[in-house]
């Protein structure tokens, strides 16, 4: 739900939004997982 093409909120019309999305989570998570 909400990953892929067309998802409830994500990729919307974007072709590779979902992916983007994927990689800004990803590297968020590196951030916060090195501050501890």
């Amino acid at each position: 739900m909400g990953y892929g093409c067309g998802g409830s909120g994500y990729g919307g019309g974007y072709s590779g939004s979902s992916f983007v999305l994927i990689v800004v989570l990803f590297i968020l998570l590196i951030i916060v997982l090195s501050t501890f």
